[in-house]
């Protein structure tokens, strides 16, 4: 059958049967876990190569970024996961087993929703996923530069401009910002809402590094003071229109403390303890909002809105990782999600399968 012929184990008409044919009753070499509680559960395996389902792609994984939530996976922190499970998050690559709208040899990168949760995700050689995950990769970023944008800008999005509805000339006070959430958070807050971003870190080389940035126009550093009393100071006594939380824990109710009358607070996370106290009274009387945002939670239509928003962005050079960026391949991958889990490197590391 030539090139219009259809591809039968999925029922499209998009894609020759002789290309699926090529991937079908193939193995991959993946990271696979299918307990949780210990990345001890974490294995390199071979499993079937997936095979692109109606309205999907196959895509040959050319780099993926570890996150935090990886590993918090493999633990057993994320409700949603089910079992067997491939995790990985972001990833970019080449499509083999392509669509219209992205044929093979495209180059992608893509992120988002249940991709590392209730399927599939992108610790291996080859990923399935839905058209709706993926965009075309900017020139302007290499294969591992394009794997660690996903998750950081889409929760940035959707916390800063959807959640919290960040206004021009409004200030946003923006915790762990040296972070890669807190970093594309601060520069969707300037380049994108025009807003007044002041960041706040701890590390010696993060407040040197922030100092420099354009995106950044106060900084609040952590070590030196009280965070409540250094923001006042920072605003005239005011306070902050919007507070990002990437940190929680501790943290929690001194970011309470820094919101201007009818402030808004969006948290996405909380390090250390989850259970936090702060004063309702206090909280009522300011007419604070608080609101909780979960990257899980984005359909992959979102995923595709959202990131066909921040892809000028990309492009344009105005939005990048905010670390340097370390490659690692199945040989050190397990090692990295441990360093990744206990905070022991300062780069971002990337999976190169």
């Amino acid at each position: 059958m030539g090139t219009s012929g259809l591809y039968l184990a999925t029922g499209r008409s998009d894609i020759p049967d002789a290309a699926g044919a090529r991937w079908m009753n193939e193995s991959m070499k993946a990271l696979r876990f299918d307990r949780t509680g210990s990345l001890d559960h974490l294995k390199i395996e071979e499993v079937p190569r997936p095979e692109p389902g109606p309205g999907c792609v196959l895509v040959k994984i050319k780099a993926a970024a570890l996150n935090p939530s990886d590993a918090k996976n493999v633990l057993g922190r994320m409700a949603e996961t089910t079992l067997p499970r491939i995790p990985g998050r972001d990833f970019a690559g080449l499509v083999v087993v392509g669509s219209a709208a992205y044929p093979e040899g495209a180059e992608v990168f893509g992120t988002g929703s249940s991709i590392g949760f209730t399927r599939d995700g992108s610790h291996a050689e080859f990923i399935e996923v839905p058209v709706e995950a993926i965009k075309p990769k900017p020139k302007s970023l290499t294969f591992e530069q394009a794997a660690c944008v996903g998750i950081p800008y889409l929760t940035a999005w959707r916390a800063v401009v959807e959640a919290a509805s960040l206004q021009p000339q409004e200030t946003i006070l923006i915790t762990g910002t040296a972070g890669a959430v807190g970093d594309a958070a601060a520069r969707i807050a300037k380049r994108v809402c025009k807003a007044t971003v002041i960041g706040v870190a701890r590390r010696h080389e993060d407040l040197v590094r922030l100092r420099l940035a354009d995106y950044v126009d106060n900084l609040v550093d952590l070590g030196s003071g009280v965070l409540a009393e250094q923001v006042r100071a920072e605003t005239g006594g005011r306070g902050v229109d919007v507070l990002l939380d990437v940190v929680g824990g501790e943290l929690f109710e001194h970011c309470l403390k820094c919101l201007a009358l009818r402030g808004r607070q969006v948290a996405i996370a909380s390090s250390g303890e989850r259970k936090v106290t702060f004063d309702l009274i206090d909280f009522y009387h300011n007419e604070s909002s608080l609101i909780g945002v979960d990257s899980i939670k984005t359909s992959f239509p979102d995923v595709d809105r959202i990131m066909g928003l921040l892809l000028p962005y990309f492009k344009s050079g105005d939005f990048a990782p905010s670390k340097e960026l370390a490659s690692v391949g199945f040989d050190g991958v397990l090692n990295a999600y441990r360093n990744l889990l206990e905070g022991r490197t300062n780069e971002k590391q990337v999976f190169v399968p």
